[in-house]
């Protein structure tokens, strides 16, 4: 492939059903959302008062920052997983406001909140995470019959993060079996035992970090070549195509033949946070449109640096992506 050209050649995802209305429909499916509080400070000083000049609230989470992302590129999110507690009302307000459909199960279990600290005079960003609290089985049992109703009606399934406490690591694999069996395209964001079990439906994509990868194959990942090696194990062991991001590095994708490597525009990132939530959003966006995976990720890519030029996460600039495709290198390793 050339690394300055499109590829011309596009081959529509495996078990993706045909999208012939202008927005697909797709199914965000989280069970850890968040409230994002992000701060900004001249300068970060530890053990002593801190003034932050500016303060922000957002809806956050991966599943939510998919479904934000893939809204400002056009497409029909349904956010779904748990909310419970005051910040799960303010939460369910700001999707609604932003005019995101979503779907969630009420639980006992308040909604979490985690906070971004932004140090202007290093550039360092310090991300505070309040893990997610247990959820009751029944309330799993009311989730997968959200996913059962909801599914038959979508070209896409994305199963984002970390499973609550209370809920089978074999959830995913359950929801993968649905999207598939309902010929939508279903996509695993996820590490360790769950991302495993899920290989076991054959999900169309997965799409670990290197860290979560080399979590998920117990080993350390420290060249491009074991990486590679580690992508190949999950492709089989079911996963049809697997993509692995790493911050700044270049992002490596495997569809069971051949191997990209996509190096990202150049940006001065504002606060990197969601960047990989992005980069999910727009390869689910190009991939249901019958790019392949090198294009697809090109444009995920872009989407992932666009996230990155704002405060929020998941406040993506349509016109961002437009242009910062066009940076993106993609090349055959």
């Amino acid at each position: 492939m050339d690394p300055q050209t499109p590829p011309q050649t596009h081959t529509p995802p495996d078990n993706a059903k045909s999208n012939s209305s202008a927005h697909a429909v797709i199914l965000c499916l989280g069970t850890t959302p968040a409230v994002q509080r992000v701060m900004r400070f001249r300068k970060l000083t530890l053990d002593a008062v801190n003034r932050a000049v500016q303060t922000l609230d957002g809806a956050a989470g991966k599943s939510i920052n998919v479904a934000k992302v893939l809204h400002a590129l056009g497409e029909h999110p349904v956010a779904a997983g748990f909310l419970g507690g005051d910040r799960g009302a303010y939460l369910r307000a700001l999707l609604e406001t932003r005019g995101i459909e979503s779907d969630f199960v009420q639980v006992a279990t308040p909604t979490r909140q985690c906070v971004t600290l932004l140090d202007e005079s290093t550039g360092t960003v310090t991300e505070l995470v309040e893990e997610s609290g247990p959820v009751v089985p029944d309330d799993f049992e009311k989730l997968m019959a959200i996913v059962c109703r909801r599914v038959p009606q979508c070209q896409a399934m994305v199963m984002s993060g970390t499973i609550a406490a209370g809920g089978q690591v074999d959830l995913y694999l359950q929801c993968t079996r649905l999207a598939n069996e309902a010929r939508a395209l279903s996509v695993v964001d996820a590490q360790g035992a769950p991302l495993l079990e899920a290989l076991k439906a054959r999900p169309g994509v997965v799409k670990p970090n290197r860290a979560e990868l080399a979590a998920t194959v117990g080993r350390d990942l420290e060249n491009e070549a074991s990486v590679i090696q580690a992508m190949q194990t999950l492709a089989k062991r079911g996963a049809q195509r697997v993509i692995v991001t790493a911050g700044k590095e270049p992002v490596l994708a495997f569809d069971g033949r051949a191997v990209w490597r996509i190096v990202a525009a150049r940006i001065k990132p504002v606060n990197p946070i969601g960047s990989g939530d992005a980069f999910t959003a727009g390869l689910v966006w190009r991939l249901l449109r019958g790019d392949d995976l090198g294009e697809a990720c090109r444009w995920a890519s872009a989407a992932g640096a666009a996230n990155a030029l704002t405060l929020l996460a998941g406040e993506v600039n349509g016109q961002d992506v437009e242009r910062l495709v066009r940076e993106v290198i993609v090349e055959p390793v």
